[in-house]
């Protein structure tokens, strides 16, 4: 098995970023450039803080795109998603600079970023950003995640 780029996070300890800012997203050739498709992240358990009580505030994300020259690696995403965990922000700011911070890193054809935020103060709030354009021929699914119903 070939041994990872040194230059990449994959395949050796990495400590949790403190910071969004702090955090590193890697990229890595695609083995497919000349092939139009679509990548799909789901991350059911993201957390961060409100940035006015500091208190937790959870999301859903899904993140699709359809890549250029490179794919997203997947373990710098999870670092980075969790580097938002002591990380005050509102939900807006923390959906749309996910899709930024992504689109930054890779610069693929298209990117959806869904965010489905748990209810605080009794209103859930879904955010939804998108980027560039979708290849005639990618499958662009449906994200699969319902709106927020409370019990019974």
């Amino acid at each position: 098995m070939p041994k990872p780029p040194a230059n990449l996070q994959l395949g050796r300890a990495v400590a949790l970023p403190r910071s969004p800012k702090e955090a590193k997203l890697d990229a890595v050739e695609n083995p497919h450039p000349d092939t139009d498709y679509l990548v799909r992240f789901s991350a059911p358990e993201f957390t961060c803080l409100c940035p006015i009580t500091g208190q937790p505030d959870f999301a859903h994300f899904v993140i699709d795109y359809a890549p250029g020259k490179s794919l997203l690696e997947s373990k710098s995403l999870k670092l980075f998603l969790a580097s938002f965990r002591n990380h005050g922000a509102f939900h807006e700011d923390c959906t749309v600079s996910i899709g930024k911070r992504v689109v930054q890193a890779i610069r693929p054809k298209f990117l959806r970023i869904a965010g489905f935020w748990y209810p605080r103060g009794g209103i859930p709030i879904d955010v939804f950003w998108q980027t560039g354009n979708l290849p005639s021929n990618a499958v662009l699914p449906d994200p699969g995640v319902g709106p927020y119903r409370a019990r019974g």
